[in-house]
């Protein structure tokens, strides 16, 4: 065979094996392509099933955070309140006025009136419960629960009666003058009617409302002693004597005059300020209190040793004491009180990522409640400072820091310690007790409380607590 048909030969099977080479790369690197598509996919859908599950979750953790007060009759059973704060309003000489006013004329301007006073009462969540004539009915603290119904249904009171002096201030023609009646105290209520069913409210304090109305002069809001108790902070009231009533004695008067120089804006007395809202706030705090830690008490996992109902109740408690110390305004105080309370709530839904989960809870719960944006933004971002390792930039930020790890100087660390010691080790985070405790040395040798407040209560205490733990680690206690 000649030379030149022995390379031609060569060349030939060489180019054919590279084909086969490349062939089976090229098969090889698809079906590794493929196991990726498919890996990812897999990985796609545990996440949409992740989303899913955590969309689930907090779902039922904010359900009937407020469910909406416009309730279908049909559905909204009978049920007794302890505070509730009822209003009456009616038209001084209203019978007179019928007799002398145009029919068309008549209706045109109730209507104009009780327009404006169903927008003052949906501001501030009061129930409307119905109009009868000249008479409209409302009570703040139902179907929703509250203890700032008080205030918010005076503050109504004071608005519709300004509405109705500044009409007269401003029209030639004689304008009705408004008579308001308000009591605070426990009422029934229910649907009743088959034809039109209607959602109403019964007992004693509704009828003391009504008498209220009724012995208040025009313009005038006229409370019982029951709504003074809850509201004298915030209004300046007269007393104007004692009215008896059957089977309750003689109850106290006072007529509602304007807010407090201090709580009101400088050229409108019925108008409250930022520091009147800050107190409404601080008051409304008390509803999330209750409705969070009901929550946690109901929801939380039952191996959480450590991130349970108390450690939320402990920094919550802390954050005040520190925040006071450090000289927080009143605002700020609620702030971080705030992302005290929600901070661990991501529990219900994530373990690894609860401060996250907190404030995905935070931004659908606080509007509820009247946060305004801005508030729930730096509500979140306190929050997400408590996220490990800590890295506060704000003060209300180094406050819940400290409160956060309040315990590494308290007498109780170790128990707590314990506590959470065996939380990580069923979530696996942990091995053994030796390693934990060496990793408690190492954290507590570098970490330093941020505020003032908290050197000074807990660091010496800390370091003794160090030494107890190193005490431990050379006796081979684990």
């Amino acid at each position: 065979m000649s030379s030149i048909v022995i390379v031609l030969l060569v060349l030939t099977l060489t180019s054919a094996g590279f084909a086969i080479v490349f062939y089976a790369i090229v098969k090889r690197n698809r079906h590794l392509l493929q196991e990726m598509d498919a890996q990812l996919k897999e990985k796609e859908k545990d996440l949409r099933r992740e989303i899913e599950r955590n969309s689930n979750l907090l779902s039922r953790v904010i359900q009937n955070v407020h469910p909406e007060t416009a309730l279908s009759p049909a559905k909204v059973e009978t049920q007794k309140f302890k505070m509730v704060t009822v209003l009456f309003a009616d038209i001084q000489g209203f019978t007179r006025i019928v007799d002398e006013m145009n029919p068309e004329s008549l209706i045109d301007e109730l209507d104009r009136f009780f327009l404006k006073f169903d927008a003052v009462v949906q501001h501030y969540n009061i129930e409307k419960i119905k109009t009868i004539g000249d008479a409209y009915m409302c009570a703040g603290g139902i179907p929703i629960k509250n203890r700032t119904n008080p205030v918010e249904v005076v503050l109504a009171a004071l608005q519709m009666n300004a509405y109705m002096k500044d009409l007269q201030a401003n029209k030639d023609q004689e304008v009705w003058s408004l008579r308001i009646g308000i009591d605070t105290g426990p009422v029934i209520a229910g649907t009743i009617g088959s034809l039109k069913p209607a959602y109403d409210i019964w007992g004693t304090t509704v009828n003391i409302a009504s008498r209220m109305e009724s012995s208040s002069d025009g313009g005038k809001i006229n409370i019982t002693g029951n709504t003074f108790m809850f509201v004298k902070e915030y209004f300046n009231c007269k007393y104007r004597g004692k009215m008896p009533v059957k089977n309750r004695g003689d109850i106290d008067m006072y007529f509602v005059e304007d807010i407090i120089p201090k709580l009101s804006k400088c050229d409108c007395f019925f108008l409250p300020n930022t520091e009147f809202t800050t107190q409404l706030q601080l008051l409304r705090l008390g509803d999330l209190e209750e409705f969070v830690l009901d929550k946690l008490e109901k929801g939380l996992p039952k191996n959480l040793y450590y991130h349970n109902l108390k450690h939320t109740v402990d920094v919550y408690t802390q954050v005040e004491l520190i925040g006071r110390a450090e000289g927080l305004c009143e605002e700020d105080l609620l702030l971080v009180r705030t992302a005290a309370l929600i901070h661990d709530a991501g529990h219900l839904i994530d373990y690894d990522y609860h401060e996250e989960m907190g404030v995905k809870l935070a931004k659908e719960i606080l509007p509820k409640y009247q946060y305004r944006p801005e508030q729930i933004e730096v509500i979140s971002s306190i929050i997400m400072a408590t996220k490990m390792p800590p890295n506060p930039q704000t003060l209300m930020e180094r406050i819940i820091c400290d409160a956060d790890l309040d315990y590494l100087g308290r007498a109780d660390f170790l128990p707590v310690s314990n506590n959470l010691f065996k939380e990580l080790h069923e979530h696996g985070r942990i091995s053994s007790l030796t390693d934990w405790n060496n990793m408690q040395v190492k954290f507590i040798e570098k970490h330093q409380y941020f505020t003032n407040t908290a050197q000074k209560l807990r660091n010496v205490n800390k370091n003794i607590q160090l030494d107890k733990i190193k005490g431990l680690i050379v006796s081979g206690v684990s």
